[in-house]
């Protein structure tokens, strides 16, 4: 083992206090070291989107951070997404009605930057809901049943928010 770190983060609301490599990458700490295997790992060049997470709100490849770098910071992957257990979050939900979703691989990097997306832009286009998902790619949909649900999750947080 090399030169190792002691770092503290909080992921999907629950903090961490570990042991790391100085030279470990976050993605590979996130799966590896905690078990949270739901970010996946493509390209590892930071090209294909599989590895987004939120990072304090904001979307970054967790293939192109150290773990050391990420101390301190709040990350959700898409183990936090949901409200809980027995609830999808209404982007999920949106996925799974609208197809949103073949073999599943690039998923967790669409559902975090779509996340992001979402959130700064609540009533988006579908020429914008491509431009934000261009950094993701998928291999299977075709993109069609992702820009759906995206504008589909889109109506149902507004319905949310005004509830």
């Amino acid at each position: 083992m090399g030169e190792t770190r002691k770092i503290s983060v909080t992921i999907n609301g629950q903090k961490y206090e570990e042991e790391v490599e100085v030279r470990f990458h976050l993605a590979d700490f996130i799966r590896q070291q905690l078990g949270l295997t739901g970010t996946h790992l493509g390209c590892e060049h930071g090209v294909c989107g599989a590895c987004t997470i939120l990072l304090n709100g904001q979307s970054a490849r967790s293939c192109l951070m150290l773990a050391v770098q990420a101390d301190g910071q709040e990350i959700l992957t898409i183990e936090g997404i949901a409200p809980s257990e027995d609830e999808l979050h209404p982007l999920q939900e949106a996925f799974r009605d609208n197809h949103g979703l073949q073999c599943g691989f690039c998923t967790p990097g669409m559902l975090t930057t779509l996340l992001e997306f979402l959130e700064e832009n609540p009533d988006p286009t579908e020429e914008e809901v491509r431009i934000a998902i261009s950094g993701n790619l998928c291999r299977c949909t075709g993109y069609q049943g992702i820009v759906a649900a995206a504008l589909d999750a889109a109506k149902r947080l507004q319905a949310e928010k005004a509830a």
